[in-house]
């Protein structure tokens, strides 16, 4: 049997949350943490069957999704030209006469937009200049990303050059090599450092899940990022052959739960990698709503790393005001 969930309201009032300062590595947490993969595995699967989302409250839930999504260039073949049509899909990621079909028009209750643009350093200055007035921040890729094997003092100026560039948040890589051979030591004061180098911009710290071999790995790495400062943890980089997983999402929203209970601080959560279907996207939500509560279903908490399911999201509205599916290619990226 499926529950109805209610709605979510597309905007909710900013609340500003005191940064993580991260605390003291504390190693008799960390070794304490465990994983029992098969009962997450068991609650993962059972996820997308328990919540039933229709009509005007599928409609609410997809328009909240959509402001939680980073929407993100990282290709070789980026250019500034490129860069600034994303942008102006995140500044209007749905048609006007759709949004005003939801009651979502600018009398009522002000622009929807997404909550970030996300691409590598070189992008940076287009992207501010076409995002000035917005309010929508600039997240640059940074760190030797994706493999993170640069020279370590090239990876901090890395950061630096970025901050400098405009970029209000920074998304970097851990040394996958510290969490597979149990250096935590070494993981959390890599992690100070690259916080340090943030200065004002929030960091958000990628594990590549798919490459840390168990889920305690995950566990214990979140927890240690989220000690050394970290503002969010996030799966992925997107470019590993596993991303996003439910099950992986559940271990890391767990720490993020247990993190706060402990210190008072809410921790950030953005999985990254395959979301590109809008009932993906509820499936997450629910999973946020229901491990972490409502709080963290803004923006400021939570984010989707992605660029496809924009346009999911927009055809799926389209469905619920007209009836009909539209082509893909009536929702393009720009």
């Amino acid at each position: 049997m499926t529950t109805e969930t209610k709605p979510i309201p597309p905007h909710l009032p900013q609340v500003m949350e005191p940064r993580n300062p991260g605390i003291g590595l504390d190693m008799q947490w960390v070794r304490s943490v465990q994983a029992n993969t098969s009962a997450i595995e068991r609650r993962a699967a059972t996820l997308p069957g328990r919540r039933s989302v229709k009509k005007e409250y599928q409609a609410a839930w997809l328009l909240r999704a959509l402001t939680c999504i980073d929407l993100t260039t990282l290709a070789g073949d980026d250019t500034a030209d490129r860069v600034r049509r994303l942008c102006a899909k995140a500044r209007q990621p749905v048609r006007r006469d759709l949004l005003e079909a939801l009651g979502m028009g600018p009398v009522s209750v002000g622009p929807i937009s997404v909550g970030a643009i996300c691409v590598y350093h070189d992008m940076i200055a287009p992207a501010v200049g076409a995002l000035e007035g917005s309010g929508i921040p600039v997240a640059a890729v940074s760190t030797g990303f994706p493999a993170g094997l640069s020279p370590f003092h090239l990876r901090v100026a890395e950061i630096g050059e970025s901050v400098k560039a405009g970029a209000a948040e920074i998304d970097i890589v851990i040394s996958r090599r510290h969490v597979l051979s149990g250096n935590w030591q070494a993981l959390y004061e890599e992690m100070q450092t690259f916080r340090a180098a943030c200065g004002d911009a929030h960091v958000k710290a990628i594990l590549a899940t798919g490459e840390l071999g168990t889920l305690r790995n995950v566990a214990r790495a979140s927890v240690v990022c989220m000690m050394a400062g970290a503002d969010f943890i996030k799966t992925s980089t997107g470019k590993e052959s596993v991303n996003a997983t439910l099950p992986v999402s559940l271990v890391m929203i767990r720490a993020i739960r247990e993190y706060y209970a402990r210190t008072g601080y809410r921790i950030g959560y953005k999985p990254a990698g395959g979301i590109s279907k809008a009932k993906d996207a509820l499936v997450y939500l629910a999973l946020i709503k229901e491990e972490l509560g409502d709080r963290w279903l803004r923006p400021d908490l939570f984010r989707f790393g992605a660029s496809s399911l924009l346009g999911d999201i927009e055809r799926q509205l389209e469905h619920h005001v007209t009836g009909a599916y539209s082509a893909g290619y009536r929702h393009a990226m720009g």
